[in-house]
C-alpha cells in the first residue's frame, strides 16, 4: 500500500483525538528569522574546515522530522522531532550555551509547519533567559536544499526517493 505523502502528512498533523499537535503547547510569540540554504551552506562548509577546533563550531543543524525523513538529512543535522521539541528547548538551549554554539538553524520538509514553530518556541525560551544563542529557520526545508543541491552535504541522500518526494506536495 503506497501513502502519498500529503495523506501521510494530515495523519502525522494530528493527534488521537483529532488536535493539531502543537495544540498541547503553547503558542509561540516570535516570528523566527528565516535563513537561505546558501549561508547554511557556506556555515557548513566554514566549519568543515574547523573540524579538528571544536570551539569553531557554532551552528547546529536541527531537522524537524518525524518519521517523514527519508532521503537524507542535511550533514551534521541532529534530529529533534517537533511533536517532542518543546518539552527539551531548556535543555537544547544548555547543550548549546555548554557547546559555545551561536546560532541554531531549524528545517522540517519545507520549513512551512514545524521547522518555523520550532525556532519561535526555541527564540521565545531565549528571550525568556536573555540569552544572546540566535534561533532560525531554513527557507524551504530540506526539500529547498535537495531542489538547489541534489545530494551535496545530505548524509543519506537517496535519489530514488527525492525524485519521488520532489514531485508530490510538501508538508509541514
Amino acid at each position: 500500500m503506497t501513502i502519498h505523502v500529503h495523506e501521510h502528512c494530515l495523519r502525522m498533523a494530528r493527534r488521537e483525538d483529532g488536535t493539531p499537535w502543537w495544540a498541547a503547547f503553547p503558542e509561540p510569540t516570535s516570528t523566527p528569522v528565516h535563513i537561505e540554504p546558501q549561508t547554511v551552506l557556506e556555515l557548513l562548509e566554514q566549519q568543515e574546515h574547523v573540524d579538528d577546533m571544536p570551539q569553531s563550531r557554532r551552528l547546529l543543524l536541527v531537522d524537524c522530522r518525524r518519521t517523514d525523513c527519508a532521503g537524507g538529512t542535511v550533514s551534521s543535522s541532529i534530529n529533534l522531532p517537533a511533536h517532542s521539541f518543546f518539552p527539551t528547548r531548556k535543555s537544547l538551549y544548555a547543550l548549546c550555551k555548554q557547546a559555545g554554539i551561536q546560532k541554531v538553524v531549524f528545517y522540517c520538509g519545507s520549513s512551512a509547519g514545524r521547522g518555523p514553530r520550532c525556532a519561535a518556541w526555541m527564540q521565545d525560551y531565549i528571550n525568556e533567559v536573555g540569552g544572546d544563542l540566535q534561533s532560525q529557520v531554513m527557507t524551504g526545508g530540506i526539500r529547498g536544499w535537495v531542489r538547489m543541491y541534489g545530494d551535496r552535504m545530505v548524509d543519506g541522500y537517496d535519489e530514488k526517493t527525492w525524485k519521488q518526494l520532489l514531485s508530490e506536495k510538501s508538508c509541514t
